[in-house]
């Protein structure tokens, strides 16, 4: 039987419904372990179920959602030692970043990182919006350090990392300390000292990595229990 191909109604309304899927993966509204009903999903998305099939196998070959036995499609949750891999490689790829961006990035480009991080102290109570803030500055230290391959290899991590929700920017005390880090690499850029710069990066990424396993540890329902092995995580 030839097969019949997808309208292209149904192709937009499945990114539509992919996108809307990441967003509630990364705010923590669909948590690791959380399953993934096309019926239910159809309705609350006020779409069909054809397209809401696409999203989800999208989120599949992003490495997002795997298929439970018993359960069916699920968010996958990550097991420790994944976490602590996920930010030892943010560790090795934002610090190369940080020392590539001391030698290279330009006048605008360190201004604008300033001026981020101004808006960053300004914003204090908007936690949205310091989310927003955070990504936005250290997407902008990636681009001042000139090397695609360093941002594709950071890109294909953060999708992973989606998994772990919000950004610990939102945990008490850390929005603080977070932006005194981040003004400790600004100052390396703006001196630069590329080998400082690289180790106040890898700095920041260790306390955010320290508070997010104390996050985890708290939270049952995030970290898989054994070492991935296939769909059992």
């Amino acid at each position: 039987m030839t097969e019949t191909a997808t309208p292209i109604r149904d192709l937009s309304q499945g990114q539509d419904a992919y996108l809307r899927l990441i967003a509630e993966i990364r705010s923590g509204a669909l948590p690791p372990g959380g399953r993934l009903t096309e019926t239910e999903l159809a309705t609350r998305l006020g779409i069909s179920r054809t397209p809401v099939r696409e999203a989800i196998r999208a989120l599949e070959a992003d490495g997002l959602v795997v298929h439970v036995p018993r359960v069916g499609a699920s968010i996958r949750r990550l097991t420790y030692p994944e976490v602590t891999e996920l930010y030892e490689m943010r560790c090795v790829l934002e610090g190369t970043a940080a020392r590539l961006a001391a030698r290279v990035a330009s006048d605008v480009e360190r201004s604008e990182l300033d001026a981020i991080s101004a808006e960053m102290a300004g914003a204090q109570s908007d936690v949205g919006r310091l989310f927003d803030l955070n990504r936005q500055f250290h997407r902008t230290l990636l681009d001042a350090a000139r090397n695609r391959f360093l941002l594709d290899a950071v890109q294909a991590l953060e999708k992973t990392m989606l998994i772990l929700g919000p950004s610990t920017m939102g945990i008490a005390g850390r929005i603080t300390d977070a932006q005194a880090e981040h003004e400790a690499v600004l100052a390396a850029l703006h001196a630069r000292d590329a080998d400082a710069a690289e180790a106040l990066m890898r700095k920041h990424i260790n306390a955010a990595h320290a508070i997010r396993l104390r996050q985890l540890r708290s939270d049952g329902n995030v970290l898989a229990e054994t070492y991935p092995g296939g769909s059992g995580l």
